[in-house]
């Protein structure tokens, strides 16, 4: 398929899918009177499309604040309340919902929670923003299933025939990858550089120039939770460390265990916010 085409077709996706179960819980928080903004955003932050959807609008021109709002807690208090509460009932959700899309954000949210993790346990100072960018870093992916399903499926079954990343996969039948998609919708949304550059690089950290750190952290996060097997993160395999990213975080195996041991605690309440749950 040529790049071009592709990307006009990826950019021209209007509405992404959240899950009912989110977005149901979301609904009866706006209809509380008594729920916060602090509340609403806490359980924007878990789910990848509508975090998505609120550094989108913030981030656009009509708002004035292009490319600069990275953190969706501060997206909250500058659209307000009942801006949250249009887009959240706007929102368009798939009827139903294939595995396949299910274990896609649930890897997603894992990710973003070993993002947090990770960048409290190095005194990340903008932690939030390394959540989000661990949240949305498989963007591509989602794009690549509601724009091209077909496409998506012969993708997935090469991977699992072969036995090869789903990077490669991607580029056999489509001929580019989700990270590059990833690009093209930050850059259609005017993320900022600061979320945008972790989506794109972290499958390859040592790419990465302004914020390598944070590359690294979510390329460690996606690597791990990989490893630990919730969700799915679309390969047959759990891809390997990069060292220079490990090395730039001075992530050494007793690190890591700490995080993977702070992870297993959070774990019972990611899986709460499952379809199935």
């Amino acid at each position: 398929m040529d790049p071009q085409l592709l990307k006009s077709k990826i950019e021209a996706v209007k509405q992404i899918p959240t899950l009912p179960g989110v977005l149901s819980k979301m609904t009866a928080m706006i209809h509380d009177p008594e729920t916060s903004t602090v509340e609403l955003g806490s359980v924007i932050s878990r789910d990848q499309v509508l975090a998505a959807k609120v550094l989108k609008l913030i981030n656009s021109s009509f708002y004035g604040f292009p490319g600069r709002i990275s953190s969706v807690s501060h997206a909250l208090v500058l659209l307000g309340f009942n801006v949250i509460k249009g887009m959240v009932v706007s929102a368009s959700v798939f009827d139903m919902m294939t595995r396949a899309v299910v274990g896609l954000w649930e890897h997603s949210l894992g990710c973003a929670t070993l993002c947090g993790i990770i960048a409290r346990k190095l005194d990340e100072k903008e932690s939030e923003e390394v959540f989000v960018a661990g949240l949305l870093h498989d963007i591509g992916r989602v794009m690549i299933r509601v724009s091209l399903p077909d496409d998506c499926d012969r993708i997935q079954q090469l991977a699992e025939v072969q036995g090869v990343p789903v990077r490669e996969a991607e580029r056999e039948i489509i001929g580019v990858d989700h990270a590059r998609i990833a690009g093209w919708v930050a850059a259609k949304w005017n993320l900022p550089e600061a979320i945008a550059e972790p989506m794109v690089c972290h499958h390859e950290p040592p790419v990465a120039k302004a914020y390598a750190r944070r590359t690294a952290m979510v390329h460690l996060a996606d690597v791990l939770i990989q490893a630990v097997g919730f969700g799915s993160g679309g390969n047959a395999f759990v891809p390997p460390l990069d060292e220079g990213a490990c090395s730039l975080l001075a992530a050494d195996e007793a690190f890591i265990e700490t995080v993977l041991f702070e992870l297993e605690e959070n774990l019972e309440s990611l899986s709460a916010f499952s379809l199935e749950a």
